[in-house]
């Protein structure tokens, strides 16, 4: 039977791909940029978070501009070689940008600028792949919503609607007249143990963040002395998010992460 035109599918909303032409923003942009500033930072980000590294942009906003974009557009605007650089050594930049990294250009000091990101370092719940900074053990006996990390007299006990979950996820608890208990003790994850999606939803479940966000500057460029200043120690290619990121949104490469 031939198919009817009436069962069209007719789309009211259409999209276009903006991708080159962010592209194009994103190098323009920086470019624009780095006459107005006195020094380029490459920074870093451990355990990525897309509202943690936007209250990072509303901090420098008066005096700073931030851009977190495809690595290889930023360092391509920096320039691949003194040849290609748009001011003297700014291509000495670009072999630090790998990773979750991303520009700051600033008219804060080196020493202002990693002094801010000393004290900055806010948590939040570990995904899978992380890596378990501390033990964490489920205490036996009736459980609360805290599993023990706050004083009894403090927490509440669990709800009963929980106990199947937990057991799906490999705890071995049992209903006793509407309470939530557990015969042993339970190991959830110990210190440096690559965790999985279980174990991160249990730590969630009981209000336990463990991953640290954090920002780290890696180098700087000083447009004064024309010259980069390489961090010791700096953790380059360090994270918990894929090395090369697509992150799409506006122009300084912003609105394409996932929120926790």
């Amino acid at each position: 039977m031939p198919k009817s035109k009436r069962a069209k599918v007719v789309h009211l909303t259409k999209t276009q791909k903006k991708g080159k032409e962010l592209t194009l923003r994103l190098y323009a942009n920086i470019r624009e940029c780095i006459p107005n500033y006195p020094y380029i930072y490459v920074f870093s980000v451990e355990n990525m978070r897309n509202n943690y590294l936007k209250d990072v942009r509303a901090d420098l906003a008066g005096d700073s501009r931030i851009f977190f974009g495809k690595t290889r557009v930023m360092a391509k605007a920096l320039g691949d070689s003194p040849s290609t650089e748009p001011h003297p050594s700014t291509s000495l930049l670009s072999p630090h940008l790998n990773g979750p990294c991303g520009l700051i250009f600033s008219s804060r000091t080196p020493s202002d600028l990693l002094a801010h990101f000393s004290t900055y370092h806010p948590l939040s719940y570990a995904r899978a792949g992380c890596t378990a900074t501390r033990d964490f053990v489920i205490p036996a006996g009736m459980l609360y919503t805290r599993a023990g990390e706050i004083a009894v007299e403090d927490d509440v006990p669990l709800a009963h609607g929980i106990e199947p979950t937990l057991r799906k996820l490999g705890v071995p608890t049992r209903l006793e007249k509407g309470r939530v208990m557990l015969d042993e003790e339970f190991q959830v994850c110990k210190e440096g143990q690559t965790l999985g999606s279980g174990q991160t939803t249990l730590l969630k479940m009981f209000g336990v963040a463990t991953a640290e966000f954090g920002v780290e500057v890696r180098a700087w460029w000083d447009r004064e002395k024309g010259e980069v200043e390489v961090v010791s120690g700096g953790n380059q290619g360090k994270g918990n998010v894929l090395e090369e990121m697509d992150v799409g949104g506006d122009e300084d490469g912003f609105g394409g992460f996932d929120e926790e």
